[in-house]
């Protein structure tokens, strides 16, 4: 699920930008805030490869609450997002979530989302924020022959995500519920800090984790309740920390490994789909689905120290261009320039084209980085 870009827009003075509940205090601690969707998010607060290394070995803490909460509630709510996307909402159990995509009537995908199922009526769809209107738009329209309610909620609701091995311990000195019995890609109703909130086990770093969903006047003292019970065991993050976080975890971007060119299988994420029912570009899907792949996303490992950016052209064997880089940075667990490429069916890539020169690379299996605690 997509929550940062690898290369935010740098602010643009006549444009009006969004803020998070968390802004200020963003600006207290010295954070980098940068143009990212509409909003004003911190890139980092000061080393970003010392924030990415707090995830993987203690803790960090994320503002995502550019991230769009929309609630589709009623006896029909099930239903109607079985019509409405990929995946088979109505297979949920209370408490679940599940990743999925909404596509148009080609196929193709507008967004990349998390569905929670939080009770028999009522499910809460998360999307990333450059999408969250339109998705909130066309779930509306797919929902109106269904007796189910769309209410896009995203400016009501803070987001903080807590990540890394120490997470669910940090968390555990705040709250009574039962984090070690909360299942991957599940969620509770709680009070953390006091603050009552929906608390997942979900993330988009490749760690253990957990996001809280919060009203959003609740959110700078949740946060502060977060660190101050963590101490030196969590670390403020921003957005370049997640990217990298979230490529070594071979995790798709939206906009980068996911756009409205793309189908779920020309990103390997068929899995998600579920052909066995009827939903809007069900028919295209299928015909996808039958035909030989034109395309394939691939790991690459820089063999040197140049790095392979988004954009650039991956080179063959035969020392033609093959495919396109689709996301690319060190890697500061790896110590090795990565990157995600879209490549064609049965090439070989041997090269990344940076500034006219091939610099050699090695595909490996996507992801590039998996803990081991699992």
């Amino acid at each position: 699920m997509s929550n940062a870009s690898e290369k935010p827009a740098s602010m643009d003075a006549s444009k009006t930008l969004k803020t998070t509940p968390l802004y200020e205090l963003h600006k207290e601690l010295g954070g980098n805030l940068v143009d990212f969707a509409g909003y004003l998010m911190p890139l980092r607060y000061g080393s970003e490869t010392a924030e990415h290394q707090a995830v993987r070995t203690s803790a960090g803490i994320f503002d995502i609450s550019h991230m769009g909460e929309i609630f589709v509630t009623g006896e029909q709510a099930a239903e109607a997002l079985d019509h409405a996307l990929v995946g088979k909402a109505s297979a949920l159990e209370a408490g679940r979530a599940r990743y999925t995509m909404i596509v148009d009537p080609e196929g193709r995908v507008l967004d990349d989302l998390i569905v929670y199922r939080l009770s028999l009526h009522g499910f809460l769809v998360v999307a990333n924020a450059s999408n969250a209107p339109v998705v909130a738009e066309e779930l509306r329209r797919r929902a109106a022959d269904f007796e189910a309610s769309v209410d896009d909620q995203s400016e009501n609701y803070a987001l903080i995500a807590v990540q890394g091995p120490k997470a669910q311990a940090i968390l555990e000195r705040l709250t009574d519920a039962d984090l070690a019995g909360l299942k991957y890609y599940a969620m509770i109703s709680g009070t953390v800090g006091g603050v009552v909130a929906f608390i997942a086990r979900t993330g988009y770093t490749g760690e253990d984790g957990f996001e809280l969903f919060v009203e959003a006047g609740d959110a700078v003292p949740l946060w502060q309740k977060i660190v101050e019970a963590g101490g030196d065991e969590v670390v403020p993050c921003g957005l370049s920390a997640r990217d990298t976080l979230r490529l070594e975890a071979g995790m798709p971007l939206y906009g980068h490994e996911l756009t409205a060119e793309l189908t779920p299988y020309d990103a390997g994420l068929g899995r998600v789909v579920r052909l066995e029912k009827d939903f809007v570009g069900r028919d295209a899907l299928a015909a996808v689905a039958e035909a030989e792949p034109s395309r394939r996303l691939v790991g690459l490992v820089a063999r040197g120290r140049r790095v392979p950016r988004a954009g650039y052209a991956v080179i063959g064997d035969d020392g033609t261009e093959c495919g396109v880089v689709t996301s690319g940075a060190p890697s500061p667990t790896l110590g090795k320039p990565i990157a995600m490429a879209y490549v064609g069916t049965g090439s070989t890539p041997v090269a990344v084209d940076i500034r006219g020169k091939h610099e050699p690379v090695d595909v490996v299996d996507l992801p590039f980085y998996r803990r081991t605690d699992k």
